[in-house]
Order: C-alpha cells, then structure tokens, then sequence
C-alpha cells in the first residue's frame, strides 16, 4: 500500500474466461455481478487456440469451430444482458490459447474471472496445469468462482492475511468490500507446529507466537481503516495445526476470500503454494488471487 489517503483503489475492468460448461455460464453470471458493482464493462472471452489447431485440422472444421465459439459467445452474452440489462458487454473470439488469451484480454489492470470446472481450455482450472498457471503466473487478480452461489450472503469479505507485506494488496480487498457494502475480515492462521525448535524456543510459551500475529494483524487493520474510513474492518488469528484446512472452513462463511501470492523464488515456476492449491481445488466460496506488486488506479506512487 503505498499511501494511507481515504478511499479504496479502483478496481478495473472483468474478463471471464468461458466454454461451454455448466461452470462457464456461472462464472459468466457472476463476473457480470461483479462488473455490474464495480460500474466496469464485462469483457466475454472464448479461446479456441485455432493458431494452434490450424497446423492439424482441415479450413472446414477450424471454420465450424469457430462459428460453434461465435454461438457461445453470443448466448453468454445474451444471459448476462438478460440479468443486468444496464451492463456494458464485449465479446471476443480469441485464437491463442486460453491463458495467453486472458492475460491479453485482463492487460494489466482488469480482474479474470474463471469456472471451477469446465470442458477443457478455460474449463482445466483445478483439473490441469494450463487452467491453474492462470492463477499462478498472471500479473493481475484472478478468481474462481467456486461454491454454492444461491446460497444467502453472509456481507462479510475475507482476506487471508499472514504478515505486514500483505499490507500491498490489502486495499483490493477492501474495496471489493465496499463495493458490496460488506465487511472486510482479517483472518490470519498461526500454525505453531511450524516453529516448533526455532521461534518457540525465544517466546514463553505456545501463546506468545499467536500475540504476537494478533499485534502485527491488528496493525494492519488499523492501516485499513485509516485507509477507508468508513468500512467496517474486523480481525481474528486463529491458531491451528493446517493452514489450509482453517482458511478452506473459512470459505463456508464469507462471499470472497482474498489472498495475495508470494514472490517466486528467482522468479522461477509457478507462485501458488499449498494453502492456495487447497482453497482453489476445496474453498466453498469464490477465491481471489493477488499476484505480487500488483498496481491498481489509485494507489500508484
């Protein structure tokens, strides 16, 4: 966070990536939502990887998918405008590959917004590697849309926070809070089996380590606050044994859960650790990945 001056950064454009699944359609939904709170067009984007194909198949079967994607395209585009008729929706056709054709469609400040499911392209996020290296290497947020969305609204968004670096991408979730008039929770996990024979070792006890997360979240709610004055911001460290299993429980209770990812060390592979593998295979919310330095309007030095 580079400035503590009133008021949530603004939030960019959504780009939800579809194929013909059941998943697809409820992303697609769910994204206009989105986009529709934001005030930000909705970008519709089909991958059919033809540059690619065109090597092994005939003129005719490229020419007979493409007008199969061109019908996608369009019946999404008449459900979302069905639901939000005030919404502004662009379609495209995309020739490469579904992750390059997200990252090309997001730029770099729009959200993608993907299924948790699907049939294939799009549809292998948390089935393959192409759909989680959209999460994991991309330069903007990205979220799945997981979970039972009929469910009733719990007005609460959750940011899985661990120390003050997370202070970066803090602001993102505070205003996908405000734009749903929700409340902004903090929640952090202090796994102490993890210090076991370092840290533990220089506290008193078991409790010290958990104080001493509570003092640095505390910290970073305040910063919050002070930041968007008038959101409600709450804060809990919960200690466990699984990271993983208290923030995937924490999914049952929240709308969003929001996470930032870590650098990749020397920049190498994929930036998803296991908690994120965990949320995005068994959250039961939609999950929102921040990748690191991302830079959104309002918070630019």
């Amino acid at each position: 966070m580079t400035s503590d001056s009133p008021g949530p950064p603004e939030l960019g454009a959504v780009v939800v990536g579809i194929d013909a699944s059941p998943q697809a359609r409820t992303a697609a939904l769910w994204a206009a939502a989105e986009a529709d709170r934001r005030g930000r067009p909705l970008h519709i984007v089909h991958a059919t990887d033809t540059d690619r194909r065109a090597i092994l198949s005939s003129a005719d079967t490229i020419q007979a998918l493409r007008e199969t994607a061109r019908e996608l395209l369009a019946g999404t585009a008449d459900a979302v405008v069905e639901r939000f008729s005030g919404l502004t929706v662009t379609k495209e056709l995309s020739r490469q590959e579904p992750v390059a054709g997200l990252y090309a469609a997001a730029g770099n400040r729009g959200t993608i917004v993907v299924g948790s499911r699907g049939l294939g392209g799009f549809g292998a996020l948390l089935l393959g590697s192409v759909g989680l290296g959209v999460a994991a290497r991309t330069k903007v947020p990205v979220i799945v849309v997981r979970g039972e969305l009929d469910r009733a609204e719990t007005g609460v968004i959750t940011a899985a926070v661990y120390g003050a670096s997370d202070l970066d991408w803090l602001t993102v979730a505070a205003a996908e809070a405000q734009g749903r008039k929700a409340s902004l929770r903090l929640l952090s996990v202090c796994n102490v089996l993890a210090h076991v024979g370092s840290v533990t070792t220089m506290l008193d006890d078991v409790g010290g380590i958990a104080e001493q997360r509570v003092h640095e979240v505390s910290a970073m709610a305040d910063r919050i606050r002070t930041r968007c004055p008038g959101l409600t911001v709450t804060h809990h460290v919960e200690t466990g044994t699984s990271v993983p299993g208290v923030l995937v429980e924490a999914t049952a209770h929240t709308d969003l859960l929001v996470m930032g990812t870590r650098h990749r060390v020397f920049r190498a592979g994929p930036a998803l650790g296991r908690t994120s593998h965990a949320l995005l295979h068994h959250g039961h919310c939609p999950v929102e990945i921040i990748p690191p330095d991302f830079v959104v309007a309002g918070d630019e030095p």
